[in-house]
């Protein structure tokens, strides 16, 4: 029913307009009990949880696939959104000032491969509204049991040596209220921010930000970096060196990718699957034990899930196969995963 839906009414309507509308029902669903319930029975049908003992979080993790930052910038959809399936919910990518982004038109569907392009530009509400939102979340019983992350990057206006300032600024203000902090140096869509991935510059980032997440959190915070699928392998061996020598929970791999010949910004897809794969493989080769792969980019079937995890992914996370296959995918995915 969904694919019908989408194939002969979505597909019609203007990318962001309707993403905007689908966040707004989401939003709305999670102020109601009984709604959550009734979302959770139908589409979250069975247990799917991780122990501890399986990932870098110290409790169980309800599910392998979480929600890839991206769909809900603003943390606002959170509740609904596990409630539909999902592991867990990585938030933004937030930045320390509100900015609006990039002029719209910003976001482009590919239908005919099914993936989606965009130019976003980090918009979002700025880290101290999103991290008011979190506050709330967190002051109940139900959302402190929810596993949310928040990706966190610079303003388009802050120039690259003043960079560290930002992701600490972020690290400072969300690390109590979240699970885990990711790192995004890898979007196409701010000038300059994929200057930031070279050992040299990411290295002074990383540190600011683990200092001030231990330090904001009163604990070992789990920091991650994104890494675009676009870096060469000997660039993704550095990251992975860089992340052993710090001491960070892991690596997210990975962003939207630069090539490609369908207009500015960042596909999204399953284009990126067999790349996105090769990189995992390579990053659990060079990362010691106890690093955590976050698999993003490429997932669109069960299948592909799986093979994520047999390259070397500990967790997965996903955004563009949910806009196509609709509310039900992330459910099944997770079934999936757990059956094995």
């Amino acid at each position: 029913m969904y694919q019908w839906i989408f194939d002969h009414v979505i597909t019609h309507s203007d990318p962001e307009t309707a993403h905007e509308a689908v966040i707004k029902a989401c939003e709305l669903a999670g102020t109601n009990a009984l709604t959550l319930e009734l979302t959770s029975a139908f589409f979250d049908r069975s247990d799917t949880s991780l122990p501890p003992h399986a990932t870098f979080l110290p409790r169980r993790l309800k599910g392998r696939l979480g929600m890839a930052a991206g769909f809900d910038k603003n943390a606002v959809a959170i509740k609904t959104l596990c409630a539909l399936g999902f592991g867990f919910v990585e938030v933004g990518t937030v930045t320390p000032r509100p900015q609006p982004g990039n002029p719209r038109p910003r976001l482009w569907r590919i239908p005919e491969s099914r993936e989606v392009r965009n130019q976003m530009g980090f918009n979002n509400d700025g880290v101290d509204v999103i991290a008011k939102r979190l506050r709330a979340l967190r002051s109940t019983r139900d959302g402190r049991a929810l596993v949310v992350g928040a990706n966190i990057g610079k303003n388009k206006i802050t120039p690259n040596d003043e960079a560290p300032r930002d992701y600490e600024i972020c690290a400072m203000t969300l690390a109590p209220l979240v699970d885990f902090l990711v790192i995004n140096v890898s979007s196409p869509n701010t000038p300059g921010l994929r200057d930031l991935q070279s050992v040299q510059t990411l290295r002074p980032i990383a540190q600011a930000t683990l200092k001030a997440a231990h330090a904001a959190a009163h604990r070992r915070m789990p920091v991650f970096v994104k890494i675009a699928p676009d870096l060469a392998d000997e660039d993704v061996r550095a990251v992975a060196d860089l992340v052993n020598e710090l001491d960070l929970a892991g690596v997210v791999a990975a962003n939207t990718t630069i090539n490609h010949d369908c207009g500015a910004g960042g596909v999204s897809g399953p284009r990126l699957t067999e790349r996105t794969l090769a990189i995992i493989r390579l990053l659990r080769r060079e990362l010691d034990e106890g690093r955590t792969i976050i698999g993003v980019g490429g997932i669109s079937t069960i299948e592909d899930a799986l093979d994520f995890v047999e390259a070397g992914a500990d967790l997965l996370e996903a955004l563009t196969a949910f806009i196509y296959h609709g509310p039900a995918w992330p459910g099944r995915i997770n079934r999936a995963l757990a059956d094995g």
